[in-house]
């Protein structure tokens, strides 16, 4: 396992008109997709400002990345080496960047911190950094939720201006509808296409009732489960249990939909290897409940759902039964996100059902 290095650094704010480093640390599908990525290209160019810096690797054919993690992890230490670099973002995730960790310098990323955007695979690269000291931010991931089709939510507006321009995420808000509903990535109408938005049902919190009335703060730390156990079964980029005393856990699924029974095993191994119980609260992300496999109706949805929800809570209780669980939050594979700082702190007011990301 790995020590965090000294103090935790938030790495400066960018500011509009910057220079943005686009990497692909995982898998590679801007060739595949190439009107996906000009979309979401064009986004941080005119609705953020920004100066996107198309790197090697965001451009290579995906069997070239997959035989070269050690290219990866080049255009990672490159971008964040980069003095004219205020922020790198991933264009997507995939399934083997757990390769990529061991060919990464964390001397080269502590000494140049620079904010980072990604998520689900890229749940590797955070937890790495959480180990160098340095916060980054899951979420704001390309082609997944900068390049969403339609009309580009309110919400990811709103959290991903925060996170690139603001020293603090802030107080985080229940976004007032959500969707699942990916538009294919290959169809021509792709831009104007808008996938089905639903209403939300806000947060689920689930207390002990000597929780109530209490503040929880910490660091977060965490990701896309799945993920989670690469991590752990190669004990790469994972932090010391004693460094995780206190933090607070995010966790979140994908559309690979994993079942009830998956999480469990997954949540076993996090208990076991000790680190269940250290953790002061525990973030849910609102689960993705469909995929492009098959149709899915309303009512096998939900039961998705609520058998997740189950499962993690029996789960998670079974190692640390007075930990606050607060379910549904806004931050993963479904749209709209928010992107949230891994290594950043958090407080979850138990009393006012509030979380808040204060910054430092």
């Amino acid at each position: 396992m790995s020590d965090s290095v000294g103090e935790f650094v938030t790495p400066p704010p960018a500011e509009p008109g910057d220079r943005v480093a686009v990497i692909a640390p995982s898998s590679g599908a801007a060739t595949v997709y190439p009107d996906v990525f000009d979309l979401a290209l064009e986004r941080l160019r005119d609705r953020f400002d920004l100066d996107p810096v198309v790197y090697e690797t965001a451009e290579a054919d995906p069997d070239r990345l997959r035989e070269n993690p050690e290219m990866r992890a080049a255009d990672v230490h490159e971008a964040f080496r980069d003095p004219d670099i205020s922020a790198v973002f991933a264009t997507i995730g995939g399934d083997d960047q757990i390769r990529v960790l061991k060919h990464l310098d964390g001397d080269i990323l502590r000494e140049n911190p620079t904010r980072f955007f990604g998520m689900s695979d890229n749940t590797c690269l955070a937890s790495y950094l959480w180990t160098r000291g340095v916060v980054s931010f899951y979420g704001g991931q390309l082609l997944n939720q900068v390049g969403v089709s339609g009309e580009f939510p309110e919400y990811t507006d709103r959290y991903l201006r925060r996170a690139l321009f603001e020293e603090s995420v802030g107080e985080l808000e229940p976004a007032a509808e959500w969707t699942d509903d990916a538009v294919e990535w290959g169809r021509d109408d792709y831009r104007e296409a808008s996938p089905e938005y639903e209403p939300t049902d806000g947060w689920h919190w689930d207390l002990p009732d000597e929780q109530s009335g209490e503040t929880v703060s910490g660091r977060l730390w965490g990701g896309c489960l799945t993920v989670l156990q690469w991590v752990l079964a190669t004990n790469r980029g994972l932090p010391d249990p004693e460094a995780l005393d206190g933090a607070v856990l995010a966790l979140e699924t994908s559309e690979e939909l994993p079942s009830d029974d998956e999480v469990r095993r997954i949540l076993t191994c996090v208990g076991e290897r000790g680190l269940t119980e250290r953790f002061d609260a525990v973030l849910v992300g609102r689960p993705q409940t469909r995929n492009r496999e098959r149709e899915y109706s309303d009512e096998e949805r939900e039961r998705y759902r609520t058998d997740q929800r189950t499962a993690i809570r029996e789960w998670v209780r079974a190692y640390n039964p007075d930990v606050p669980i607060v379910f549904d939050l806004d931050f993963g594979h479904t749209n709209p996100t928010a992107p949230v700082p891994i290594g950043g702190c958090v407080e979850v007011d138990t009393d006012e059902r509030s979380v808040r990301f204060p910054g430092a």
